[in-house]
């Protein structure tokens, strides 16, 4: 049975057989049924609006981390889903994520290239020799938006797509992401809840840009901050139009 009172996704587009949503943190991407997933409340979203009286279908062709806000694409057939795959595997999906940082960051551009790995059995990654066998390569790219004596914002742009990349970048640098006790944070960050499932970390996935798969035309969407951000607000006012 799914959970009650399930709570409306918040849709920032909706194109056709694309959707174009803002995950809150604390929130799974996707979940066996019954618990509580973006994934979920898109459906319930759909069979109550649509009146559908059979089971919905809804592709997920890529997720964000359950501490993770910010924007994400779910489709409703599996056409759109195969081609928005296609994209994302052919390195053709701009994503690009905000991230508060403990420390500081001084250059004011630079690239980041590590080999890891996904952790078997545990929901964690780590860095890894290159010659490891299980090593794959993780590249981003960054730029400093601002900072003060304690903290960084960064505009990250993902290269590679791995488990946790950013989040292990940024800790193994000691640069930990505001909230991210797994990997070296101890500040908090978010919503004060004691199940540590529920907790948000400083990291926003804030544009993605794919093209639509059914119209070709371009989608390109930038996901508004949550209001856990607003205490950062003396750096996040440092870019125009942060709304």
């Amino acid at each position: 049975m799914p959970p009650r009172n399930i709570a409306a996704p918040e849709i920032l587009l909706e194109d056709g057989a694309v959707f174009v949503m803002n995950k809150p943190g604390g929130l799974l991407t996707q979940a066996p049924p019954g618990i509580d997933s973006l994934e979920l409340r898109t459906k319930h979203f759909l069979k109550v609006r649509d009146e559908k009286p059979g089971k919905v279908y809804l592709g997920v062709p890529h997720r964000l981390d359950r501490p993770v806000s910010g924007v994400i694409t779910v489709v409703k057939n599996v056409r759109a889903a195969q081609r928005i795959s296609r994209q994302i595997e052919d390195r053709a999906v701009t994503k690009t994520y905000w991230a508060v940082v403990a420390g500081q960051v001084e250059s004011s551009t630079g690239q980041w290239e590590d080999t890891m790995r996904k952790v078997p059995g545990e929901a964690r990654s780590e860095l890894v020799a290159d010659d490891h066998p299980q090593a794959k390569l993780a590249r981003l790219k960054y730029r400093r938006i601002a900072g003060n004596n304690s903290v960084t914002l960064l505009e990250i742009d993902l290269i590679t797509g791995r488990t946790h990349q950013i989040r292990l970048q940024c800790g193994s640098r000691g640069l930990p992401i505001l909230g991210d006790e797994l990997y070296g944070s101890t500040e908090a960050f978010g919503p004060k809840t004691p199940d540590l499932r529920k907790r948000w970390i400083a990291l926003h996935a804030r544009r993605l840009a794919f093209e639509h798969p059914i119209s070709k035309q371009p989608v390109d969407q930038t996901a508004p901050l949550p209001i856990w951000w607003e205490p950062l607000s003396e750096l996040t006012d440092a870019v125009d139009g942060t709304s």
